[in-house]
């Protein structure tokens, strides 16, 4: 008897839809209100905000929002109509394309609608079944998603664990051999939950001994990194040896779509083989041309990124020197680690927002081991030393009620299933 194939989704909502009767609204869904920055409003109430990427500031810089508005009178958000490929294709494209090829040191460049399904068609179109794909197992999810496609061979290697890497290349290189195929390596310039760096200059130098070609997903580190912002290639001396290199405007540019940027042949190829771009329409002006913009400012307005990393230092220090374990971050992303279960993390967070007034993400297992919360906050060049210290002190009274067993007795009188 052939099942109604809605009978599954009805009886499984799935790892994180099961939550969605008590969590949606509040835990995850969240409305935040207001113009975007360190102080919005959440159901009604004044919140310090320490969870937008909107590392450099740039989502209501003056500058940028008259771009947008013009960009928008002129052309509408229609604008152009039809595939790149087809009937998209303008010369704020171009222009584009070529200014961020410049900024990352690449050769050329080309535009993607967003970064995710980007990231999941150019892994998709960079590999045969006869090649070999080696990647980071705690890979963003457009990495995985692309993995996914791979007709060939794939290997993981533990995050960021030199000796792994190497055990994973040997692997490859053997099966390589054998398909007459290549090998794919990627990782991270950032990760974007714990913020460490991918360990770019120990993968190029590994180029020496193996045959592969990098692609890295540098969204977190695009105008954060690096001395002129061009990212954690940059800031580890090895922007060369990065073969495809791929961010978001996501993050540092405040906006819609993405890039790519390689070797010219490179991407004249994918040009012709971005399933995702060739049959999509192409990114509106009002992305393309504000994007202009952006990245003119993320080249001549250094103070923006040095803002940014007075305020990171400042509350990096800040919770190191209070005693708070931030693991190993080397980059803007700031992850408080607590020991507690899923319960005290959901009356802790309800408590952050309720009487402190500030908001920011967690996340719980399974994401990290149990009996671990990970409180994760995204400083920006808008918060203000202020922000800091206010932030420290509330930190420094959740951890107490989270040692002293507040949290915990809270918990245990809540009827939430959390099984």
């Amino acid at each position: 008897m052939v099942k109604d194939l809605f009978e599954r989704i009805q009886n499984n909502k799935g790892p994180l839809g099961k939550w969605a009767s008590q969590a949606e609204g509040y835990f995850v869904f969240p409305k935040l209100e207001g113009d975007l920055g360190p102080r919005m409003k959440f159901q009604g109430k004044d919140i310090l905000n320490w969870s937008l990427n909107d590392y450099l500031g740039l989502a209501n810089h003056p500058e940028v929002r008259k771009a947008d508005a013009d960009a928008a009178a002129t052309f509408g958000a229609a604008a152009p109509m039809g595939a790149r490929m087809m009937s998209g294709h303008t010369t704020y494209h171009e222009q584009l394309e070529n200014e961020l090829a410049a900024f990352v040191m690449k050769e050329s460049a080309y535009l993607l609608n967003f970064g995710y399904q980007g990231m999941v068609s150019i892994i998709d179109a960079l590999v045969t079944r006869n090649d070999v794909i080696v990647y980071d197992v705690d890979g963003h999810a457009c990495i995985i998603d692309g993995v996914r496609l791979h007709s060939g061979k794939r290997f993981t290697y533990k995050h960021n664990d030199i000796d792994s890497m190497e055990k994973n290349l040997k692997r490859a290189t053997k099966i390589a051999a054998e398909t007459g195929g290549g090998i794919l390596f990627i990782t991270e310039g950032v990760f974007g939950m714990r913020g460490q760096q991918g360990k770019l200059k120990e993968i190029v130098a590994m180029k020496e001994k193996y045959n592969f070609r990098l692609l890295v997903d540098d969204a977190h580190g695009f105008g954060t990194l690096g001395k002129t912002g061009a990212g954690a290639g940059e800031e580890q001396g090895v922007q060369d040896g990065i073969d495809v290199y791929f961010s978001t405007f996501a993050k540092s540019m405040a906006n819609i779509g993405a890039f790519v940027a390689a070797d010219k042949d490179v991407i004249d190829y994918l040009k012709y083989n971005l399933r995702s771009q060739m049959f999509a329409k192409a990114l509106p002006m009002i992305q393309t041309i504000g994007s202009l913009k952006r990245l003119e400012l993320l080249r001549n307005s250094s103070e923006i990124k040095d803002k940014l990393w007075v305020n990171v230092n400042a509350l990096q220090s800040g919770l190191k020197e209070k005693g708070f374990n931030i693991g190993d971050t080397n980059t803007c992303i700031t992850p408080v680690y607590l020991e507690g279960s899923i319960p005290e993390a959901m009356v802790m967070v309800n408590d952050l927002r309720e009487n402190y007034g500030i908001f920011l993400s967690i996340v719980v297992y399974p994401v990290i081991p149990k009996g671990m919360i990970l409180l994760r906050l995204i400083p920006t060049a808008s918060h203000t030393l202020e922000d800091i210290n206010e932030t420290l002190a509330a930190f420094e009274a959740i951890r107490e009620k989270l040692v002293n067993g507040t949290y915990k007795e809270i918990a245990e009188r809540t009827t939430v299933d959390v099984s």
